[in-house]
């Protein structure tokens, strides 16, 4: 069985030391095969706060695939902002905001859903809407096929709803086409897991919390989310691991069984 630690809303500049140190722990007892960071990985975007997050990823133990958030966007230095908004996210990250690992078990795609001229709401360009659907057509029938973006494709409270991704109707539509299983975001600090009917394929909106900051939402604890994928017998399990303030530890408070589609509907 592979293993996915999937962490969103790091943002670094209000990071808590026990809770980083028990998402440390968490790790080294799961030992994950790889490690998703789904954007919001710094509060104001400053080297100081990336070099943390990174320094902080690593000490995880698995290969990353990190993807920026709008936070991860200079907000106050307007120049920077306009000019090179991921300079300062590709000196800790990389340069390659839209980054895919493909392994015998899974096909991780990200997809950078973020724009320099917008504070909050995300965007997918058709474009790239057809990059990812290109990369999941050619993805093995052994792999979870899964998408990384930052805000949500699919929400489970009309408030949430100004969050959405602009673009999501025709993402969901052509991505599930595609066979696409787990969509992977972050950005209203809401976990959940939730199936998505009425597309050629059923798909899965997988959200996490934010995994170590302050910045909680009412009655939401600090959460990430553990996917474990097992090929030969087509099931998934996402898990979602909420931080415990009494013991000062992360515990999974909820586990939900998927078996992804591999015929499209109608064939």
């Amino acid at each position: 069985m592979s293993v996915l630690l999937h962490i969103s809303d790091t943002h670094f500049g209000t990071e808590q030391a026990p809770v980083m140190a028990a998402l440390l722990d968490l790790a080294a007892q799961q030992q994950p095969d790889l490690v998703v960071l789904s954007g919001d990985i710094t509060q104001r975007a400053r080297p100081a706060q990336f070099q943390a997050a990174r320094a902080f990823v690593d000490r995880l133990g698995a290969p990353v695939l990190a993807i920026p958030g709008n936070h991860d966007i200079p907000l106050l230095d307007l120049r920077e902002r306009l000019a090179r908004p991921y300079a300062r996210y590709a000196a800790a990250f990389g340069t390659d905001l839209e980054p895919v690992i493909a392994a015998p078990e899974w096909l991780v795609i990200g997809a950078n859903t973020t724009r320099s001229w917008r504070h909050r709401n995300g965007d997918l360009s058709i474009a790239q809407i057809d990059r990812v659907a290109r990369l999941l057509g050619s993805a093995d029938p052994g792999q979870l096929r899964v998408v990384v973006v930052h805000q949500p494709l699919a929400v489970t409270e009309p408030r949430d709803r100004h969050h959405l991704l602009r673009g999501h109707d025709e993402a969901l539509r052509v991505w599930a086409e595609a066979g696409a299983d787990l969509l992977l975001g972050g950005h209203i600090h809401l976990p959940y897991t939730l199936a998505l009917h009425g597309q050629a394929r059923r798909l899965w909106v997988v959200q996490a919390g934010t995994a170590v900051s302050s910045r909680l939402r009412p009655g939401v604890p600090n959460s990430v989310n553990i996917v474990r994928w097992a090929p030969a017998q087509e099931r998934c399990r996402v898990e979602r691991w909420d931080f415990l303030v009494r013991e000062q530890t992360f515990a999974r408070t909820l586990a939900t069984t998927l078996q992804p589609d591999r015929e499209p509907v109608g064939a």
